[in-house]
């Protein structure tokens, strides 16, 4: 974020990325893993201090969490709306992210589930526009590898 003395200079940046990830079990449970409160919980966090969890799966429903960085960090809000779900195939949902009450990205996010033998091609897709220099596309790609990597410990039972 760029200030002045008097003003703040807006910026956006508009990104899109692509992350792919193949996990061994059939898509069923890998979108199961995505719509379940208490699954998706555990590998995406809101982690950190006073974390909140929402989730309500479905056409128009809310997910929303929060946290913040321990020690007195910032605090984080995701806040989102489900647009499509189509059971086993695909999810789109529009997302805002937050830190310390200001806006820092608005997204859509495409996920989709494809066969791939006994298993499930994942294909993640970000299109977003990213505030004023508090994120980019580069950072929150890497995010989003580190969250998929975590959704695939689900499944190395």
């Amino acid at each position: 974020m760029t200030m002045t003395t008097d003003t703040l200079v807006r910026s956006v940046t508009h990104g899109t990325f692509t992350v792919e990830r193949t996990y061994p079990v059939p898509p069923a449970r890998v979108f199961a893993a995505w719509g379940s409160k208490e699954a998706k919980a555990r590998w995406f966090p809101a982690g950190g201090q006073n974390p909140t969890f929402e989730l309500d799966f479905r056409v128009g429903g809310r997910e929303y969490s929060t946290g913040s960085v321990p020690g007195g960090g910032p605090q984080f809000i995701y806040d989102a709306t489900y647009q499509d779900i189509v059971p086993d195939s695909r999810i789109i949902y529009s997302y805002a992210m937050y830190i310390d009450g200001v806006r820092m990205s608005v997204s859509v996010a495409t996920v989709e589930f494809k066969p791939a033998g006994k298993g499930t091609r994942l294909v993640f897709t970000e299109q977003g526009a990213f505030l004023d220099g508090h994120d980019d596309p580069s950072q929150r790609a890497a995010g989003t590898e580190q969250l998929l990597d975590a959704l695939g410990k689900e499944f190395s039972v």
